[in-house]
């Protein structure tokens, strides 16, 4: 049995506490659904404030002796974890398409990505390195430091169980601090997984914890006194609420958002490559991506031939279970995100939009009970329209004519979310200005879904991203230590006596 069927085959699904599976006294719990089938598949705990604070005094109790062990200690347990993840992706795979739904194989390019950033976690001795500087005055010396921040918190979206935990932790427990993953009630199995390998790989009890649960859990944890920072990934309502309320406990915070993101083709752009680049940024894993492309903006004549080469292509897309052979697309994760998906589409009817591919009937032979939604396509999107103004997180592309390349800019810059951004041309000066004057927080040239590698740093601008730092990446290391400037003198000789002016460097 491997480690994915291991915990699949449990009923109940636990926290993680002090490294060891715990139950909850709660007495609240969850359906898990298989998405495929519709199915009730196991139930999660949702853990009371009591059981948040059992953990938190856990992660607590472990972080002096974990911050004061060498760097080069805490990396070697990163690169047995490494290992973990490389042996065990398939069974972290199996998990992320049986609870979330996404096909196999893209749930294997999500383990894949949240891999790269515990190998760049992986050079933290010297990514901690500060900087020196002799005689900054007679017989003075001056130095910096990075040192951790204490207990840490993640609280991460349904979408991405494993990827975006990774853009969390690995970085945080290798600057020194603990760790506590509050996971999506939705698809709990990874995060469990997770801890297991990290236990394994020789990380010592009570530097991760996994608390599952649902708004208690959350609103017990940004109360805590003890925790020190809190990471978020989600909508951008409650994006807001949790950078506030954090902020108000005296915590530091970076909480990510919504987005809704555009990709410009222009006249001259090579339409196949960017039709290609719709389909899959568009419906990979049924639009449930933070990175998906929602909206296509047309410049100029481009319009007519790139709706019809999408047509077509989009109509061909295999919808079937994320674990069946030569499968495209999945269902999505929950039946009420499918009615919300629905209801948008119904909205953009009304709107006046032209609904030239309609996937809301789609019935998968066999699973007819699933969450499934086929491809949906709107032409003459304006931007008042809610399926142009909100976050549909589904399989729905919408294209919005523009007469020119200033006002596809315009377009973009007036949508309150600024998330990922992308342009698809032959022409480089275009190209040049695009993401210069672009006020987007990544931007793609010729590249749909412009995610950073894990020794960039990843995040949006304005309503996309609440906080001073993106995450993962050097930005990560910054946002998980405090900075701290050490300036030292040994005297020699007699002690002059106090000094009662502003020190100087002489």
């Amino acid at each position: 049995m491997n480690a994915s069927e291991n915990f699949l085959a449990q009923s109940l699904i636990g926290n993680w506490i002090d490294g060891a599976l715990v139950g909850s006294a709660s007495g609240r719990v969850a359906a898990v659904f298989n998405p495929a089938t519709g199915a009730v598949a196991r139930e999660v705990v949702l853990s009371s404030a009591g059981e948040v604070s059992r953990a938190v005094e856990s992660a607590a109790k472990a972080f002096p002796a974990w911050a004061a062990t060498p760097p080069i200690k805490r990396a070697r347990v990163l690169f047995a974890f490494k290992d973990w993840m490389e042996r065990n992706t398939d069974a972290l795979a199996m998990a992320i398409t049986a609870e979330h739904g996404k096909t196999f194989d893209d749930a294997k390019g999500e383990v894949q990505r949240g891999l790269e950033v515990v190998e760049f976690a992986c050079g933290i001795p010297h990514l901690l390195k500060g900087e020196y500087t002799e005689q900054v005055g007679s017989g003075i010396d001056a130095w910096s430091m990075r040192q951790a921040v204490g207990v840490c918190v993640g609280i991460t979206p349904f979408n991405f169980p494993v990827m975006v935990p990774c853009w969390m932790y690995p970085v945080a427990i290798a600057c020194g601090n603990t760790f506590i993953l509050k996971p999506s009630e939705r698809d709990p199995t990874p995060s469990l997984m997770v801890a297991k390998g990290l236990k394994e790989s020789g990380l010592p009890d009570g530097v991760f914890n996994v608390i599952q649960g649902d708004k208690e859990a959350v609103d017990a944890l940004l109360a805590h006194p003890r925790v020190a920072a809190v990471s978020f990934v989600g909508s951008t309502p409650i994006a807001k609420i949790i950078h506030e309320t954090a902020n108000k406990n005296g915590k530091r915070v970076q909480a990510l958002g919504g987005a809704k993101n555009h990709l410009v083709v222009m006249p001259d752009a090579d339409l196949d490559q960017a039709v290609d680049a719709l389909i899959g940024a568009a419906y990979g894993s049924a639009g449930e991506r933070c990175m998906a492309i929602s909206v296509a903006v047309a410049v100029g004549a481009v319009a007519d031939a790139l709706v019809q080469k999408v047509v077509q292509k989009a109509k061909a897309i295999r919808v079937a279970p994320g674990d069946a052979k030569g499968a495209e697309m999945g269902p999505v994760v929950s039946a009420a995100h499918l009615e919300k998906i629905r209801g948008y589409v119904d909205s953009g009817v009304r709107s006046g939009a032209k609904l030239v591919l309609d996937g809301r009937d789609l019935k998968v032979s066999g699973h007819e009970k699933g969450f499934y939604i086929g491809p949906c396509l709107f032409d003459h999107v304006r931007p008042e329209m809610e399926i142009y103004r909100e976050e549909i997180f589904g399989p729905v592309l919408s294209v919005v004519r523009v007469a020119n390349f200033e006002e596809a800019l315009g377009l973009i810059h007036g949508h309150a979310f600024a998330n990922g951004v992308a342009l698809f041309t032959r022409d480089g000066d275009s190209a040049r200005e695009f993401a210069s004057r672009i006020q987007v927080g990544m931007v793609g040239i010729n590249v749909p879904i412009p995610v950073p590698m894990a020794f960039h740093s990843f995040g949006g601008w304005k309503d996309s991203l609440f906080g001073d730092h993106h995450i993962h990446g050097p930005e990560g290391v910054r946002f998980y230590t405090r900075y701290k400037a050490v300036t030292q003198r040994w005297p020699k000789g007699i002690r002059s006596g106090a000094e009662f002016v502003m020190p100087t460097m002489k």
